[in-house]
């Protein structure tokens, strides 16, 4: 990742874009920005690895990352996806400092990174941080039950809508690169399975699927077409820490 130098505190409130720090009291949010890395995050950059020291914790701006559960035979699969709504390293927020997933950056962006040590000593002084991610730990927890019942009772094309709306949610535009076989690894099904299910939602009209980029045509197409987990998971993420 390549770092971007800012001039605290000034450039970093008109730049800020992740909800999760927004959303912490004026008093002590300047302590948090004070502490911040920028950095630009290109696509499949590994932010930790399965088993390995947490270093840092990431507070995207506008990528977007797979936590992924990872198998003994190498085979990974999605169990959440974290964008400006959150933050990447949460077992550290919860006592620990490896990490049992794999995270991964899905679409390339910007992402503001503190070292542990210190994020650590800011859980100790900040209530307002801990109590919103608290929160946010609640509604991650939520998306990762929701999403489990998902891949098991609805179909793949259902399962590929409701994806590609939670993306969606947390990039700052309505294309995005993403190509068949990471959408199948995230998804845990077959490419062949996916492109049946994007060439089913591209016949709609509801997007349009080119040389690996995404681009979302018809917004309230795609949520009709989405089973019932992408709005059940949308209302809590907004009960419990705001609008993603």
């Amino acid at each position: 990742m390549k770092s971007t130098e800012i001039d605290f505190p000034t450039e970093t409130l008109l730049e800020q874009k992740n909800h999760l720090l927004l959303r912490i009291a004026e008093d002590e949010r300047q302590s948090v920005l004070a502490e911040l890395e920028l950095h630009d995050c290109e696509a499949r950059h590994v932010f930790y690895e399965l088993g390995a020291p947490i270093e840092y914790v990431y507070f995207p701006q506008n990528c977007v990352a797979s936590i992924l559960t990872v198998m003994q035979d190498g085979t990974a699969i999605e169990a959440t996806t974290v964008g400006k709504e959150g933050l990447v390293g949460l077992p550290v927020f919860l006592g620990d400092d490896r990490s049992f997933q794999r995270a991964v950056c899905q679409v390339p962006g910007q992402v503001w990174r503190m070292e542990v040590n210190t994020f650590k000593e800011l859980l100790g002084e900040s209530a307002a941080l801990k109590y919103e991610l608290g929160r946010y730990t609640q509604a991650l927890f939520f998306m990762v039950a929701q999403s489990s019942a998902c891949n098991r009772l609805h179909t793949i094309e259902e399962r590929c809508a409701r994806w590609l709306l939670l993306t969606h949610d947390r990039v700052d535009q309505d294309q995005f690169h993403l190509t068949q076989d990471y959408l199948a690894s995230m998804l845990g099904v077959r490419r062949a399975s996916v492109n049946e299910a994007a060439g089913s939602l591209q016949k709609a009209g509801y997007i349009r699927y080119r040389r690996g980029v995404i681009t979302v045509l018809d917004r309230p197409g795609l949520e009709a077409a989405a089973c019932e987990c992408y709005r059940v998971i949308t209302d809590e993420f907004t009960r419990l820490v705001g609008l993603v």
